[in-house]
């Protein structure tokens, strides 16, 4: 991965804006590994996932080893080391959503896309997993896809989602570069 800054002092792999945004968020807690969480989050929304790189660097703004950052990240199934799909569908597959018929929702969506469990479409729109609690617990069963979820569905409404996301991406494909 190349660095966005190119100056020595500068050396990130992040945007500008995104290291300043960590420089405060260092800051802004009064032990700075506090700040590790969110800034893995917003990492990964730039970069796409947790590569060697944004480890490394999100270690040294912190102060700690990259074995913590690793650590602390693989505890959190909404953080990966792998690229995903444009469109991140996690199926939630929990005792609630389970009982609700969970199984039944991800293999209609593993038909639709023709991927399984953390399978990227040969396109690069949409990538799939199973995961086990999303917190929608009383709208079983749900999913998540990046950071919109969808509750008390069926596996009749996959191809309207799978449809929704996919116009999405083509309207955000057809603006000019500037104004999206």
């Amino acid at each position: 991965m190349s660095p966005k800054n190119t100056s020595p002092e500068t050396m990130s792999v992040f945007s500008p804006q995104l290291a300043a945004r960590f420089d405060a968020l260092v800051e802004k807690y009064p032990v700075r590994r506090s700040a590790l969480v969110p800034m893995l989050l917003y990492a990964q929304d730039e970069v796409g996932y947790l590569s060697d790189a944004v480890i490394a660097e999100v270690a040294r703004r912190i102060g700690i080893t990259e074995l913590d950052v690793r650590n602390v990240a693989s505890y959190y199934s909404m953080l990966r080391f792998k690229p995903a799909g444009r469109y991140n569908i996690q199926v939630c597959t929990n005792i609630a959503c389970m009982l609700r018929g969970a199984y039944d929702l991800f293999e209609r969506f593993e038909e639709e896309l023709g991927i399984g469990h953390k399978g990227i479409t040969a396109d690069g729109l949409f990538s799939l997993e199973e995961v086990e609690c999303i917190g929608a617990c009383s709208w079983a069963p749900a999913i998540q896809v990046n950071y919109d979820f969808h509750d008390e569905l069926k596996p009749d409404l996959v191809p309207g989602i799978l449809d929704g996301y996919r116009g999405q991406a083509h309207a955000d494909s057809s603006r000019p570069e500037g104004s999206r």
